[in-house]
């Protein structure tokens, strides 16, 4: 088992230097073993595969091991049969309560037509309770027979898949405006595509950096700054977001920035706040963030709020939840003022979310309500209830070799991507919500590692998605009645079905995977680690891997 996990963590280790721009001699020839290691890994795995070893989390881990020790060894178990002197007590205890005493008979015979009484003043309860019963009984009935239907329906979708060919690296993010696809890279362009045609439609040069986040500003707000300007007011803009310190807005129609924002930071996540004039929210490398107005554009406010890079940014309403690299979860509520609008409701720190020390140190948001759904590169969807903190977490994978870059809510969809570093095959995993149980996954031949994803919905209710990573790739759901293969490979995972969501305390899987991740060789472990950071200025924050 000691030599998986090295060569587990191998394979982590090289897929992060895939996507490093820049690479050593050194890092080249670790990256050409990938082949090799994954061969000698599917041979390890081959091996271990009996009943009583496995490689998968799924009825993995400590409880199994002690399941097998208790059935090996029943002769070491205490005997569960009391004493013969508490059976006989309990006997007389039994025997006492099933013969009342003379004076409670006579109180029976006596009460006999007050608890007849009673019993008429209760009935009406009973009914309403029964009713009650009959309600919920009937509701999970409508649940179940409804998640059938929608389990049934995706079994049989199809979808079909363009490439959208002209960014030079890794894109980092998109978003999706209108009929148009919007997406950043570490070549630092932003590039603007036309859908219906999958055609480059425009491409917005300007930042020295590579891109790291997006968003897009609801119409209502574009308006007022195209009034501003003197555009038309049905223009639309884009914020990007970059290494080189500068938040940048841009006029899709006719392809110019209009507004730079220098940061003092290398910006690693924003989001808009649609709150009154419009706040754009955003995290830097170092662990800040800020508040900038979308009238003024001048900056409301700076909080050193992480310890580490802030990897997401995102907003529900007037509440802004920011996640950081060390695993740290925050909540703020803007409060819609001209100085300082971000309050902070809550803190989780990375042992709370056991989101901290995952590849990369790259952690992604998706709210929900109450709960925050976390992707942080493991085989697992973490959910925060960012009220409480309590923790519980969603199986993406069923091998822990498998990642979880990101986490998606569409139409009544969960969406996380999964990567097995393994053995390279990649899919999108389907969750209803809000109960958050297994659809199906999605998959297709010499699919790519997905690093982002947006989505939206035709006229006709059908899905339209673009999923970013190595490839841009944009997904259009088919028409059931139409006789048109799709590209796309629907299939159930049997070993996700078998897991539901389940509640988190000290979880003993996390510990086993982390125990995965730190255990190896000194070379490629601890030593790797200093060399990178060597090369990087010291810095050891997500940029190391996303974009340098």
């Amino acid at each position: 088992m000691g030599e998986v996990r090295k060569l587990q963590k191998k394979l982590r280790q090289i897929e992060n230097l895939e996507i490093k721009i820049s690479l050593t001699p050194e890092e080249r020839f670790k990256i050409s073993r990938k082949a090799e290691l994954r061969s000698r890994l599917a041979e390890l795995q081959l091996q271990l595969s009996g009943p009583q070893q496995t490689l998968g989390i799924v009825g993995d881990g400590k409880k199994e091991k002690m399941k097998r020790q208790v059935e090996d060894a029943p002769e070491a178990l205490p005997s569960q049969t009391p004493p013969a002197s508490k059976i006989l007590k309990g006997e007389e205890q039994s025997k006492a309560q099933a013969t009342p005493a003379p004076a409670a008979r006579q109180r029976e015979r006596g009460g006999g037509a007050e608890i007849g009484r009673r019993r008429e003043g209760t009935e009406p309860a009973n009914v309403s309770d029964q009713c009650r019963d009959a309600d919920d009984e009937r509701h999970l009935r409508q649940e179940e027979a409804e998640f059938t239907s929608l389990k049934a329906s995706w079994e049989k979708a199809r979808f079909r898949l363009r490439l959208l060919e002209g960014h030079n690296d890794i894109v980092t993010c998109v978003v999706a405006v209108d009929n148009l696809v919007v997406s950043g890279s570490r070549d630092t362009t932003v590039k603007v595509w036309h859908v219906p045609t999958a055609a480059e439609h425009k491409n917005l040069g300007g930042h020295t950096g590579g891109v790291t986040c997006l968003a897009a500003p609801p119409p209502e707000f574009c308006k007022r700054l195209a009034w501003s300007l003197s555009l038309s007011d049905k223009e639309r803009f884009i914020l990007s977001g970059s290494a080189d310190c500068n938040v940048k807005i841009w006029a899709l129609s006719i392809g110019q920035c209009v507004k730079s924002i220098y940061t003092f930071n290398a910006v690693t996540a924003l989001c808009f706040v649609p709150e009154e004039d419009g706040y754009i929210i955003t995290g830097s490398d170092g662990g800040k963030v800020q508040a900038w107005s979308w009238h003024t554009f001048e900056n409301c406010q700076s909080i050193n709020a992480h310890q580490e890079a802030v990897t997401s940014v995102q907003s529900q309403g007037p509440l802004v939840f920011s996640g950081s690299a060390e695993g740290g979860v925050s909540v703020w509520e803007n409060r819609c003022s001209d100085r300082d609008p971000l309050r902070l409701l809550h803190h989780w720190s990375g042992q709370v979310t056991g989101c901290g020390g995952g590849p990369a140190g790259r952690l992604t948001l998706s709210p929900r309500g109450d709960r925050v759904f976390l992707a942080h590169g493991r085989a697992w969807l973490k959910i925060l209830h960012w009220r409480t903190g309590a923790m519980s977490r969603l199986t993406n994978h069923s091998s822990i070799t498998g990642v979880t870059d990101c986490a998606h809510q569409t139409g009544g969809l969960l969406i996380g991507s999964c990567y097995d570093v393994a053995n390279g095959e990649s899919s999108l995993n389907l969750f209803s919500l809000p109960q958050c149980q297994y659809l199906a996954s999605l998959t297709w031949p010499d699919a790519p590692r997905i690093l982002c994803f947006a989505a939206w919905t035709t006229g006709s209710g059908d899905h339209r998605w673009v999923t970013g990573g190595r490839d841009l790739i944009v997904w259009e759901q088919l028409p059931r009645s139409g006789k048109q293969r799709g590209d796309v490979t629907v299939r159930r995972d049997s070993r996700l079905e078998s897991c539901s969501l389940e509640s988190e305390g000290d979880s003993e899987d996390d510990e086993e995977e982390t125990d995965d991740c730190e255990d190896g060789e000194e070379d490629e472990g601890r030593a790797g680690r200093r060399d990178s950071a060597e090369e990087d200025g010291g810095s050891g924050s997500w940029l190391r891997c996303v974009l340098q």
